[in-house]
C-alpha cells in the first residue's frame, strides 16, 4: 500500500487531541495473577471434523471458490444444524491467527482456515453461516499461514480479491444475508478485520459488525507487511463508519504486547467516533480456544452478536 501524502500523519499522530467516543467503552480490569489458563474450564463445544461431500446442516466442508478452481486455494464453510433452503441466515466471516506459534502456556496457532474456532464460538453452531476465509499468497495459487501474501513484500491484494469474491458467492449459494455479514479474527485475524476488511470501499461494504480477537490494525507498527503504519490504518479507520465492533483480548500479561487498554487509547486518540464494545476474555492465553468454553464475555459477546444480526426465528 503507498501513501506518500500521509507519510507526515506518523509525525503528527501523537500530537492529536482524545477526543471522547459516541458509545462508551465496556469491560473491567482483571488482575492478571487471577486470571484462570483455559484448561481449568471444561469446553461445551467441539467443532467438527471437516466432512466430505457437498455442504450440508451440522457439517464443515473445504471449498474453493470457483474463480481458482485450478489452485490449491481452499475456504472451510459450515451450515449450521437448523439450516434450510430458502431461509436467511447471518454469516460469521473468519480470519485465523499466524501459524508457527506456541507459547509458555501451550497455547498454538496452526494458521490454518481448518483451525480457526471463533465463528462455532460465537453461533454455537446454530443460527449463522461460519466461513472461515484464506489469506493467498502473491501468485492467488495458494493458502498461506504467516501473514498474507509473500516474505518479504507481504503484499494482501489476493487474499482481499478471493474475500471479495467468495463472500458475495456463499450468499447467493447458501442463504447468507450479506446484509447481516460479521468480519471476525484472532490476533492476526484481529488485524485483519480492520488491514483486510477496510482495505477499500468495495471490500469494507461488505461488513455488518467486527469481532477482533487479540490485536488492532495500528496498536503496534512494526510489523512487516505495507501499511503497517499509523497513519495508513487511520485511512482503513476511516472506512468503519461507526460499524460495531466487538474489541476483545485475553488478560494483559507482561508478555502480551497487544493490551486492550493500548487499542482503548489508540482509537481515543484517532478522534473517529464509533461504537466500540471492549472486554477481556477473562483468561490468560492467547487462544481462540476460549470461545469453545463458557464464561461471562462469551455470554456477553453472544448477545450483542444478536443484537446486531439477529439469526432467523
Amino acid at each position: 500500500m503507498v501513501l506518500p501524502k500521509l507519510k507526515h500523519m506518523n509525525r503528527l499522530f501523537s500530537f492529536l487531541p482524545i477526543v471522547a467516543f459516541a458509545i462508551p467503552f465496556s469491560g473491567g480490569a482483571v488482575e492478571p495473577q487471577n486470571a484462570p489458563d483455559i484448561r481449568t474450564v471444561a469446553p461445551d463445544l467441539f467443532i467438527p471434523h471437516i466432512d466430505l461431500g457437498p455442504a450440508r446442516p451440522g457439517k464443515r466442508v473445504r471449498q474453493t471458490h470457483p474463480h481458482f478452481a485450478s489452485t490449491s486455494v481452499y475456504h472451510v464453510l459450515y451450515l449450521p444444524v437448523d439450516w434450510k433452503s430458502g431461509r436467511r441466515y447471518p454469516v460469521i466471516v473468519e480470519f485465523a491467527g499466524n501459524g508457527d506459534y506456541r507459547n509458555q502456556y501451550g497455547d498454538v496457532s496452526t494458521g490454518r482456515v481448518e483451525d480457526a474456532k471463533l465463528g462455532f464460538g460465537l453461533s454455537g453452531g446454530k443460527g449463522y453461516i461460519w466461513l472461515s476465509v484464506p489469506y493467498l499468497n502473491e501468485s492467488g495459487t495458494a493458502n498461506v499461514t504467516t501473514w498474507w501474501g509473500n516474505k518479504p513484500s507481504y503484499r494482501p491484494d489476493q487474499t482481499v480479491a478471493y474475500t471479495k469474491a467468495t463472500i458475495p458467492w456463499i450468499c447467493s449459494q447458501f442463504g447468507g444475508d450479506p446484509n447481516r455479514v460479521i468480519l471476525s479474527g484472532f490476533s492476526r485475524g484481529a488485524i485483519a478485520c480492520n488491514y483486510i476488511g477496510l482495505y477499500d470501499d468495495e471490500i469494507a461494504s461488505l461488513w455488518h459488525a467486527f469481532v477482533p480477537y487479540s490485536g488492532y490494525d495500528g496498536v503496534r507498527t512494526t510489523w512487516p507487511y505495507p501499511g503497517a503504519n499509523r497513519a495508513s490504518a487511520l485511512v482503513r479507520l476511516n472506512r468503519l463508519n461507526k460499524r460495531p465492533q466487538f474489541v476483545c483480548d485475553e488478560v494483559n500479561t507482561s508478555q502480551s504486547s497487544l493490551r486492550l487498554n493500548s487499542t482503548k487509547d489508540y482509537l481515543r486518540a484517532t478522534g473517529i467516533p464509533g461504537n466500540f464494545t471492549f472486554l477481556s476474555t477473562g483468561f490468560r492465553n492467547h487462544n481462540d480456544a476460549w470461545i469453545l468454553r463458557p464464561s461471562s464475555t462469551r455470554s456477553k459477546l453472544r448477545l450483542w452478536l444478536r443484537r446486531h444480526a439477529p439469526p432467523p426465528r
